[in-house]
């Protein structure tokens, strides 16, 4: 993956930040939000495509664009490092490879434990049951 290329792709802008913070808050547009288009990048292969589409199903719009914004920072600069950190990780995260599953079998020494606390917790109930006299 060519991380400069995929650079090149985003498309950022500057946006005021919500929330309390006063005259600075109302005057400073230092949030930053990241798009990022999917269908239309040439970074990715088909196969690397899908793997992100199924990653990132939740955070898709209808037209396959990723939408990411900062505003931890009062400085649109450090902003714009965090959301371009958060993707790369997010991209990376995606294209990890699955580990198989193994299957795995329960032991009969497990399985016979089970079944004796079970058993023993069955019989600690039916103690408590007052007797049946008939």
């Amino acid at each position: 993956m060519d991380v400069d290329l995929l650079k090149s792709e985003l498309t950022f802008k500057a946006v005021r930040s919500s929330g309390s913070g006063g005259q600075h808050v109302n005057k400073v547009a230092s949030k930053v939000v990241l798009y990022f288009n999917l269908e239309k990048s040439t970074v990715f292969s088909e196969e690397e495509k899908n793997r992100l589409r199924a990653f990132l199903k939740n955070r898709l719009n209808k037209q396959g664009v990723l939408i990411l914004y900062a505003d931890e920072s009062r400085s649109q600069f450090r902003n714009k490092t965090i959301v371009t950190q958060r993707f790369l990780e997010l991209v990376e995260e995606s294209l990890k490879p699955e580990k198989e599953r193994k299957p795995t079998k329960i032991s009969k020494a497990e399985k016979r434990k089970r079944l004796d606390n079970k058993r023993k917790h069955s019989e600690k109930k039916t103690s408590r049951k007052k007797p049946n006299i008939d």
